[in-house]
């Protein structure tokens, strides 16, 4: 092997072509042989999520030409699907690909490492990330957890959930027992709403059996692989507590340290391209899969402006509430909530003139 070749050119998230993030990797000065763990949070049936997991795995691979090695294990195949952060903070697994805000439990901060009620689009979580301090921000904060983290995926926008009846107005809520995590389930609980944090593969037999009354997941391509229109066929959007949600890897701090700064930089190379890959192939598979859920029987509906207002409501109080109590929250929450604030009025300007318009119009005869 050449020691003085260089990876060069290599595409993140341009699986379409319609767009290159050209990224300079390092020479491979040094390829000592390792194999690491991944424990996922999902299960192998959800291709989407769980397999952009093994794309980083893969995408390792290749750019060490094998000899960096990790294999991705499902959740519960060696660790339970919401324990995997522990898992890598006590090094009984070298990584995990997560959803942050899982974690909730542990520090409310986590939220910003993957989605917060009325945060950020995907666009907006990118820009926040790698040029709007995100980044660094979490790295403070995990660095408290023996952990190094990547973004790597982003659902985009997702559905409102599946419910067994129809909800029009806030009194439709109460009492209602619902699959809903984190920063959500504690905005949820304003609205009256008994939040319950259930894994992916629990969701279906939760709903099946009448242990709870409603359930949100992601969006239509994995809703329809979960059946969750099956056995309640009411469909809401928009997931007001989810604008867009970021999949993160987490590496252990002492496992990282030990990578040659090469192997450090294509484990970043590979993210990145995970988290463009993901949201490239959301955006391909939901159209489909929404118009064969309508077909199948689904009901969808948009949340009443009742609904929208109170949830924005109960969402500011939770977050000034947070600020309060939690010195890791707020350190994140000031400049997160300013740049948020201000991209979204970049965003009202042109983005959504054009969407406000041109969404409703199909080109062609």
């Amino acid at each position: 092997m050449d020691r003085r070749k260089f990876l060069t050119n290599i595409g993140i998230g341009a699986a379409a072509g319609t767009a290159s993030l050209i990224t300079a990797a390092p020479a491979i000065a040094a390829t000592p042989k390792i194999k690491w763990r991944l424990a996922s949070s999902f299960p192998k049936t959800l291709d989407t999520v769980y397999g952009g997991g093994e794309d980083f795995c893969k995408r390792v691979g290749e750019l060490t030409e094998g000899n960096f090695e990790i294999r991705s294990f499902a959740g519960g195949e060696i660790v339970p699907a919401l324990q995997v952060l522990d898992a890598v903070k006590d090094g009984t697994v070298e990584c995990c690909h997560t959803a942050p805000y899982y974690f909730f439990g542990k520090n409310e901060a986590f939220a910003f490492d993957c989605s917060v009620p009325f945060g950020m689009t995907a666009r907006a979580q990118n820009a926040w990330m790698y040029y709007g301090g995100g980044q660094q921000l979490m790295r403070d904060l995990y660095a408290n957890y023996n952990i190094v983290n990547l973004a790597a995926g982003n659902s985009g926008c997702q559905m409102g959930g599946w419910y067994r009846k129809q909800i029009k107005t806030v009194a439709d809520l109460k009492g209602l027992k619902m699959r809903v995590g984190g920063f959500a389930g504690r905005c949820m609980e304003k609205l009256g709403v008994v939040p319950q944090q259930i894994a992916a593969g629990d969701i279906y037999p939760s709903l099946e059996k009448g242990t709870i009354d409603a359930a949100e997941w992601i969006g239509p391509y994995d809703d329809e692989k979960l059946g969750l229109n099956k056995v309640a066929p009411n469909y809401y959007f928009p997931a007001w507590w989810e604008p867009s949600t970021q999949f993160s890897i987490l590496i252990n701090k002492k496992e990282w340290d030990k990578l040659p700064k090469n192997y450090q930089q294509v484990l970043e190379v590979a993210a990145a391209e995970t988290n463009v890959r993901m949201l490239a192939e959301y955006d391909a598979k939901n159209p489909a899969a929404l118009s064969r859920l309508i077909k199948a029987g689904a009901k969808v509906n948009a949340f009443s402006n009742e609904i929208m207002e109170a949830a924005f409501k109960a969402t500011n109080e939770v977050l000034e509430e947070t600020a309060a109590k939690n010195p890791d929250f707020k350190k994140i929450y000031e400049p997160w909530r300013q740049f948020r604030n201000l991209e979204f009025q970049w965003f009202g300007v042109a983005e959504q003139s054009y969407a406000k318009f041109a969404f409703a119009k199909k080109l062609g005869k």
